[in-house]
C-alpha cells in the first residue's frame, strides 16, 4: 500500500542554500568561488562576543537547558537595544529568544494564525516565508512588489483587489532580495492599517542596521499587536550562531511560550551569552555596514547597466536585485543564466525564481555581503565573460 503524500512533501527548495550546495561541490575541486548567492557577511562578530562564548563554554553552568523564552540577562539586553536606538520601551517578558529567526517566524504563524488563513506577503520575498506558511497549512497571498512602484508593494491594490482581506501581513524593511527600506510614514501607516483592520502584522526587521540613509523605524513604536522578528545573523555577523529573537504582544505569551516549549525546549545557552555581547560595540558593526555600502557602490558601478536593468534601489540589507532581461534574451533564464555563470566565472548568484515564481525568470540576486576585493573580481569575472555567454544563448545584445 502507498504511503500517504502530504503537503509539506511539496515544499519547493531553498534556491540560495541549493547554488550553496553546488559552490561547495566546486571548491571540493579546487575551484576559487566568489560567494554573491547567500547573505552571509564576511566578516565575524565583534570580538567581545568571541569572549563571551568562550567564557560560557568553561561556565559548567551554562552547559544545561535554557527556559524557554531565552535567558532573561538576554532578553533584558534586547530590550535596551531598543531603548538605545529607537527610544522604544519594550517588556523584555515580551521578547522570545529563537534558535535563528527562522524559529520566531514559525513560532509567529502558528500562535498567531489558524490552519487556512490568509497571509500576505511581498514578491519578490524571501522565499521561506512562503514556503513555510504552506507547510503550515497557511495560504499566501501574494502582493507584487515591481520597479514602476518604486519596489514596494501596494496595500491600495490589495484592497481594491476585491478579495476579503487577508487575516494577517508579512513586510520586511530592509527586504530580502530588494534591499528596499520603507520610509518611516509608510511603516506607521501599514501599523495603523492593520490594526484597524484586524490583520495581524509580523515585521521583519532583520536588516536593521544595515540601511544607508539613517536609521528607520521600528514598527514596535507604531502598533501594540504587531509581532516583530529580528536576528543576530546579520547586523550583527553572526549568522551560524543562531540565535535570533521575536517580540510578541502580551496576549500571545501563553501561546507562544508553551510551543516554543515543545517545538525546541529553550534556545542554546552559550550562544545567548555570546549574544549579549553583540552590543557592546556598534562602532565596529557600522563600520561594517558602511562598508557594504562601499561594496554595493562598486558592483553598481562596474556592473553593465544592461545586466543591472531596472534593479531595485538597494538602500538596505546587503542585495541587488538585477533585472537581465534588458540583455536582449529571447526569453530571459535567470536559473541558466546562474548556472552557466557559476561553472563557467565561478561566481555564484541565486535565480531571481526563488523570490518570486510569476517573474523571478527576469532577475538575479547578488548578496554584497563578502569582502570588497571579491566585489572587485566578481565584476571583473561577469565583465569578461557576459558578452561570450550572451552570444552562446542567442541574444540581440552581442550582435
Amino acid at each position: 500500500m502507498a504511503l500517504k503524500t502530504t503537503t509539506t512533501n511539496m515544499v519547493p527548495a531553498f534556491l540560495a542554500m541549493a547554488v550553496m550546495n553546488a559552490t561547495k561541490a566546486l571548491e571540493a575541486t579546487g575551484a576559487d568561488v566568489i560567494h554573491l548567492e547567500v547573505g552571509q557577511p564576511s566578516s565575524p562578530p565583534p570580538p567581545a562576543v568571541n569572549r563571551a562564548l568562550i567564557k560560557a563554554l568553561d561556565d559548567v553552568s551554562t552547559h544545561g537547558y535554557s527556559v524557554a523564552f531565552g535567558e532573561w540577562p538576554l532578553r533584558q539586553r534586547i530590550a535596551g537595544h531598543y531603548a538605545d536606538w529607537y527610544g522604544a520601551k519594550v517588556d523584555p517578558a515580551c521578547i522570545a529568544v529563537t534558535p535563528g529567526s527562522s524559529l520566531g517566524f514559525a513560532l509567529a504563524f502558528l500562535a498567531g494564525f489558524d490552519r487556512g488563513d490568509r497571509i500576505a506577503v511581498a514578491t519578490p520575498g524571501y522565499p521561506a516565508y512562503r514556503n513555510l506558511l504552506m507547510a503550515l497549512g497557511l495560504e499566501p497571498v501574494l502582493m507584487p512588489a515591481r520597479a514602476t512602484e518604486g519596489w514596494l508593494p501596494s496595500l491600495e491594490e490589495l484592497v481594491a483587489s476585491g478579495e476579503p482581506l487577508p487575516d494577517g501581513m508579512l513586510l520586511a524593511s530592509p527586504a530580502n532580495p530588494t534591499g528596499v527600506v520603507m520610509s518611516d510614514d509608510d511603516v506607521r501607516d501599514v501599523c495603523i492599517w492593520c490594526h484597524k483592520n484586524g490583520v495581524r502584522l509580523i515585521m521583519d526587521e532583520i536588516y536593521h542596521g544595515l540601511t544607508f540613509g539613517g536609521r528607520p523605524t521600528t514598527a514596535l513604536l507604531h502598533s501594540d499587536s504587531v509581532i516583530v522578528v529580528n536576528s543576530f545573523s546579520k547586523f550583527f555577523s553572526m549568522t551560524g550562531w543562531r540565535v535570533g529573537w521575536a517580540i510578541f504582544p502580551p496576549d500571545m505569551l501563553d501561546t507562544v511560550e508553551r510551543l516554543a516549549q515543545n517545538m525546541y525546549i529553550g534556545p542554546p545557552r552559550p550562544m545567548q551569552a555570546g549574544a549579549i555581547a553583540a552590543f557592546d560595540d556598534y562602532a565596529i558593526l557600522d563600520a561594517e555596514a558602511a562598508r557594504y555600502r562601499e561594496n554595493r557602490d562598486i558592483l553598481t558601478s562596474r556592473l553593465p547597466q544592461d545586466f543591472l536593468g531596472d534593479m531595485a534601489p538597494s538602500d538596505g540589507a546587503f542585495y541587488l536585485y538585477a533585472d537581465i532581461s534588458k540583455l536582449g534574451m529571447t526569453t530571459p533564464d535567470s536559473i541558466g543564466m546562474a548556472e552557466a555563470m557559476l561553472n563557467e566565472t565561478h561566481v555564484a548568484v541565486t535565480p531571481g525564481v526563488d523570490f518570486d515564481k510569476a517573474e523571478g525568470h527576469r532577475h538575479l540576486r547578488l548578496s554584497y555581503a563578502g569582502s570588497t576585493a571579491d566585489m572587485k573580481e566578481a565584476s571583473r569575472r561577469i565583465n569578461d565573460w557576459l558578452p561570450s555567454y550572451l552570444r552562446q544563448v542567442g541574444s540581440s545584445a552581442a550582435e
